[in-house]
């Protein structure tokens, strides 16, 4: 296992880049711990896959470097890594056997015949494959293949990290939930660092010690999944972590108040006047509504979605979202959406803005 630091890491797939655009990476200095289980989300495009494969030695960063501990790994190739990948579609041996396919890694490395069967034995029963170890790769469903190349992932021991990129994407819903509560288990019974790349908050979130956010080819948070839903560094972790995603007003702050459409609203701290686009963000589980105080709202529709209902509505014409929980009576006559002071966080070109007092 090993420590993973990049410094001042970019990657372009343009010769000559320049220009902040020409990125698909833009410069970072970021760690990875020993034996730490991470999730890297954000959408399609924002560089995931492509600062995996650099992490992996698929790919050579156009800058910076790679680290290993203290070895410098920049230009290593994958097999000089000492890491597992498991890819988005499954990759298997389909002339070999199941359980074949889930020795291959350790036969390659010589392993003992016992200690072989033995960890092929327990890997197979954690991904529900022991009934079927002596078939044949070829006719399985994708979803069972890629079990397999998640079991051959895993199967080693002594690799400095594990790599997922999406690796669930083929597989049944039902049978995803059990495969990550798996992984975790692994991960605390072995302690390997493992990268996680998905576009699901519900898979990073509850894979994951720590997710880090990436977005236009930055990583905007790193963090708890509680940091990330209650204090979003970003107004894109706001938008993109819960369902539905944060409320956003732009507005005017100073000291305890915040102006929103000419309505004055209490802040839960005190900030200096922020410079640049100044909004604030609050969850819809933090709104409630009510006859007065807040701000004008109209509903649209409601949404019962079993343990809560979701209002949909209106402010000054943009989309609101309130989370209200099951069996709360909604007032007919409820026209105004009112925040918790302590709930609402302040963004300058959307960065999220630390109150006085707060620690870093």
């Amino acid at each position: 296992m090993a420590q993973i630091t990049l410094k001042n890491l970019a990657h372009s797939y343009k010769p000559n880049a320049t220009a902040d655009a020409d990125f698909a990476l833009k410069e970072m200095d970021h760690v990875w711990q020993d034996g730490g289980a991470y999730a890297l989300l954000g959408s399609s495009g924002c560089g995931k896959s492509t600062l995996l494969n650099i992490i992996s030695g698929l790919l050579r960063p156009s800058h910076g470097r790679v680290l290993f501990g203290d070895r410098d790994v920049t230009d290593a190739a994958t097999a000089e890594r000492n890491i597992a990948q498991v890819f988005q579609f499954p990759v298997v041996y389909d002339t070999m056997t199941v359980r074949d396919n889930l020795a291959f890694p350790l036969r390659n490395r010589g392993m003992e015949p016992d200690y072989i069967k033995a960890r092929v034995n327990q890997i197979a029963a954690m991904i529900g494959m022991e009934e079927i170890l002596n078939r044949k790769a070829r006719g399985l469903t994708a979803d069972a293949k890629q079990k397999i190349s998640l079991g051959r992932g895993m199967v080693r021991e002594d690799v400095n990290a594990i790599l997922f990129d999406e690796p669930l994407t083929v597989i049944d819903p039902h049978m995803k939930f059990e495969l990550r509560t798996q992984l975790k288990t692994l991960h605390r019974e072995f302690g390997h660092t493992m990268i996680y790349v998905t576009h699901d908050q519900t898979e990073a979130l509850t894979f994951a010690d720590k997710v880090v956010v990436m977005y236009d080819g930055r990583v905007v948070q790193m963090g708890t999944p509680q940091e990330l839903f209650e204090r979003p560094g970003h107004s894109f972790v706001g938008y993109f972590i819960g369902s539905p995603g944060m409320n956003f007003f732009d507005a005017t702050v100073a000291g305890h108040t915040a102006t929103v459409l000419g309505e004055t609203l209490a802040l839960g701290a005190s900030y200096a006047p922020p410079k640049g686009r100044v909004q604030i963000g609050i969850r819809p589980e933090f709104c409630v509504l009510g006859r007065s105080g807040g701000l004008p709202f109209s509903i649209r529709r409601v949404e019962d979605v079993g343990r809560h209902r979701i209002i949909r509505g209106t402010v000054a014409g943009a989309n609101v979202n309130v989370t209200l929980p099951e069996g709360m009576e909604i007032d007919a006559d409820a026209n105004r959406v009112l925040f918790a002071p302590e709930k609402i966080n302040v963004y300058a070109d959307d960065w999220r803005v630390s109150p006085e007092g707060e620690e870093n």
